[in-house]
C-alpha cells in the first residue's frame, strides 16, 4: 500500500532557546505553503505541545512575518516533555512515565502527517525514537554550543560568540584600568567551542576548555610572567565545562525532572579563588549566562537558519525521513539523525584552531 501523501506538517522547537529559531520556523512555513501547498501546525513548548491539550496552533503565511530578526522562538521551548520518559511530581516524588502513545494519538487526531523537529542532541534523540516508531520526522540542528556531530556549524553559534566577544571586549577595558585578572565564564556544556572562538576573537590571554584539562599552577605562572613583562591585566575565558587536570566539572545544580538534569556552572569562581590564593592578585568573575542565548541574530545565522528551514521541508517532500539537515563546507546536506546524535563534537586538542591560538601566545593552562 502506498504511503499517504503529506498534507499537514507540525513544527516544534525543543531544548534551550537560541537566536534564529524563528528564522527556521519562518523558512519552513513559507516553503511548506508556497512550494508544496501544505498546512502547518505550530507545536508549543517542544514535545510538551503534543502531550497536552490546547498547545498547538495553525501557522499561516502572515503569522511568520517579521521573524527573521527576532531572537528566541514564537513556539516556546522546553528541556522537559520527553514523551518516552515523562517526569512529573506525584506525592512529593519524581515519577517517570512513558507517554509516547499519547503523543502518537495526538498526531493522528490532529492529522499531522510529518514533523520538523528543531533542537540539539536531546531533542533529536527523541525525534530518532519517534522515527523508529514510524513518525515521518526530519531534524534541524540547533545549539549555541556547536557540539552536534555531522554538521560543521549549528545556527545560533555565530550570534553567541559575537555576543561573548563583545562582552569580553568591554570587560578587558575595566581589567586594564584596575590591573586585575578578569575571568569570563561562557556556556558550551561539555565542549569549548564558544570559549575558544570568543576567546581568540577578543584577544583572550588564557582560554580554558573541557577538551584540555588545566593546571592551576601553570595558569598562575602565565599570569606572573605577564606581570613581569609589564602586562598588568589578564583576561581568562573559561568554558562552563572546563575542569582541572585530574578533577571534574563544576555542577551548579541538578534539576531532577529535566531531560538534561545537570546544570554546569561555578568553574569561573573556583579558578578565581585559586588565583587569589596563589598570587594575591585582585580577580573578578563575570558569568555571561543566558545573555548568550538572546538578542538579534547575526546575518550568518539568519542565512544558515533560512537555508536549513527550507531544506528540512524539501527533505520531507523527498521522503528523507529520519534524517537531519546539516551544513558541510558550503552545502546543505542530509545525514541520519542517528549519526548526528551518536557523539558530541569536541575540539581536537591538537587541531589547527588550538595551534593557531598557541602560536600567538594564548595559554590553555597546560
Amino acid at each position: 500500500m502506498a504511503e499517504a501523501a503529506i498534507k499537514k506538517i507540525g513544527i516544534l522547537t525543543g531544548g534551550g532557546d537560541c537566536p534564529d529559531l524563528n528564522a527556521v520556523i519562518r523558512a519552513a512555513v513559507k516553503t511548506a505553503i508556497i512550494q508544496y501547498g501544505w498546512k502547518v501546525i505550530g507545536i508549543e513548548d517542544g514535545f510538551e505541545g503534543l502531550l497536552k491539550e490546547g498547545k498547538t496552533r495553525p501557522l499561516l503565511y502572515d503569522y511568520v512575518k517579521g521573524l527573521l530578526s527576532r531572537g528566541g522562538t514564537i513556539l516556546g521551548s522546553s528541556n522537559r516533555g520527553n514523551p518516552f520518559e515523562y517526569k512529573f511530581r506525584e506525592g512529593g516524588k519524581i515519577v517517570t512515565e512513558d507517554r509516547s502513545s499519547v503523543l502518537m494519538d495526538n498526531l493522528r487526531s490532529q492529522e499531522i502527517d510529518a514533523l520538523v523537529v528543531i533542537g540539539g542532541d536531546g531533542t533529536l534523540s527523541i525525534a530518532l525514537r519517534l522515527s523508529k516508531m514510524g513518525v515521518r520526522v526530519v531534524g534541524v540542528p540547533k545549539t549555541i554550543d556547536n557540539d552536534l556531530a555531522a554538521t560543521d556549524v549549528t545556527f545560533g553559534f555565530d550570534t553567541a560568540i559575537n555576543t561573548a566577544t563583545e562582552a569580553i571586549d568591554k570587560i578587558r577595558t575595566t581589567g586594564e584600568s584596575h590591573h586585575r585578572v578578569m575571568i569570563v565564564e561562557v556556556m558550551g556544556r561539555y565542549t569549548g567551542w564558544i570559549a575558544l572562538q570568543a576567546g581568540i576573537a577578543s584577544g583572550g590571554d588564557i582560554i580554558l576548555i573541557p577538551e584540555i584539562p588545566f593546571n592551576m599552577d601553570k595558569i598562575c605562572e602565565v599570569i606572573n610572567e605577564r606581570i613581569k613583562s609589564g602586562r598588568n591585566a589578564t583576561i581568562i575565558v573559561v568554558a562552563e565545562g572546563a575542569k582541572p587536570d585530574g578533577g571534574d566539572v563544576s555542577v551548579r545544580m541538578v534539576v531532577e525532572d529535566s531531560h538534561d538534569p545537570i546544570r554546569l556552572g561555578g568553574i569561573g569562581d573556583m579558578v578565581a579563588h585559586e588565583i587569589s590564593l596563589k598570587t594575591n592578585l585582585e580577580t573578578r568573575v563575570t558569568v555571561l549566562g543566558h545573555i548568550q542565548r538572546g538578542g538579534i541574530p547575526s546575518a550568518f545565522d539568519r542565512i544558515l537558519a533560512t537555508r536549513l528551514g527550507v531544506s528540512a521541508v524539501d527533505l520531507l517532500a523527498a521522503g528523507g525521513y529520519g534524517k537531519m539537515v546539516c551544513l558541510h563546507a558550503t552545502h546543505i546536506e542530509a545525514v541520519a539523525i542517528e549519526d548526528a546524535v551518536s557523539q558530541l563534537k569536541k575540539i581536537p586538542p591538537d587541531g589547527e584552531v588550538v595551534k593557531a591560538a598557541q602560536s600567538i601566545g594564548v595559554s590553555f593552562g597546560k
